[in-house]
């Protein structure tokens, strides 16, 4: 690529890299000092060492790794370093998911993505669409960085706003159909909870081929089938179905690790599964 090409956007690198590893799966890496195996401790080093420790488990089953940003700022000023270490630990190979849910206005919106982009080296992150588009240009602008905005979470309260009728579409269908306008340089995602299947299967009818980033399977009760099936395009990629704490503390001896191999190949397993069944003809074999 000479110095002056545009490089490949998200989407496609995104597409490639579930297709080449026959895999889904996201592990979100949000480390609560409270639910960690009790022999670790408590301090920043113990929650990098968990990280370190979950990541050489499950990264050959795993497409992509999500980060909460709240878990390492609460970690006080050492939560960055920790942070960044943890990045590191991940393979090149896979993608990184900033979770912050940031959006200002625009000078303040550039920092921010300086911040993720730049200084963290974030793939991609997560973005609140409430105070519209200049509030999202600065993410939306490096066409090879995801900008997952959120539509329809998975916590119960996305009934509070995420559900009112503007005229008579849903607002999360009007963010989808206005943010889909924004997507000039194909690196636009949604954030839809695995807990509205129903709805899920309405947003990818109205985003047909770009990713979206699910979260909720597991121990907040979405179900996986209905996220695969409705997730993913007809290619059957560009779903990805998030998993965090059924994964991450499946074990709280020191065979944890083991057991969150375990649950990570698993979920695996029946995302390949469920993609055989609805995209038999469009899913590779393992390589």
């Amino acid at each position: 690529m000479t110095p002056d090409a545009e490089p490949r956007s998200f989407t496609s690198r995104l597409e490639e890299l579930q297709l080449h590893r026959n895999s889904l799966l996201c592990i979100g890496l949000d480390p609560d000092v409270r639910l960690m195996p009790p022999h670790f401790g408590t301090t920043p080093s113990a929650v990098l060492s968990f990280n370190k420790a979950i990541i050489e488990a499950t990264h050959d089953v795993a497409c992509a790794y999500k980060l909460n940003l709240a878990f390492y700022e609460a970690l006080g000023y050492q939560g960055w370093s920790v942070l960044q270490q943890t990045l590191a630990a991940i393979p090149p190979s896979l993608l990184t998911i900033g979770d912050g849910k940031r959006a200002d206005i625009g000078n303040t919106s550039s920092k921010y993505a300086r911040a993720l982009f730049d200084e963290c080296g974030f793939d991609a992150v997560t973005v609140n669409p409430y105070m519209g588009l200049d509030s999202l240009e600065p993410f939306l602008e490096r066409s090879d960085r995801g900008v997952f905005i959120l539509a329809l979470t998975s916590n119960p309260g996305s009934r509070d706003f995420q559900r009112l009728k503007v005229g008579t579409v849903p607002l999360y269908q009007r963010v989808i159909r206005t943010a889909r306008k924004w997507d000039t340089r194909g690196n636009l995602g949604f954030v839809v909870g695995a807990t509205h299947a129903r709805e899920l299967r309405v947003v990818r009818t109205l985003a047909p081929e770009v990713p979206i980033l699910i979260p909720g399977v597991g121990s907040q009760g979405g179900d996986l089938t209905a996220a695969v099936r409705n997730g993913c395009t007809g290619r059957g990629v560009l779903a990805l179905i998030n998993v965090g704490r059924t994964i991450l503390y499946a074990g709280r001896d020191d065979s944890f690790a083991s057991a969150a191999r375990a649950q990570a190949v698993s979920l695996h397993s029946q995302i390949a599964s469920i993609r055989s069944r609805y995209f038999r003809s469009r899913t590779p074999a393992t390589s």
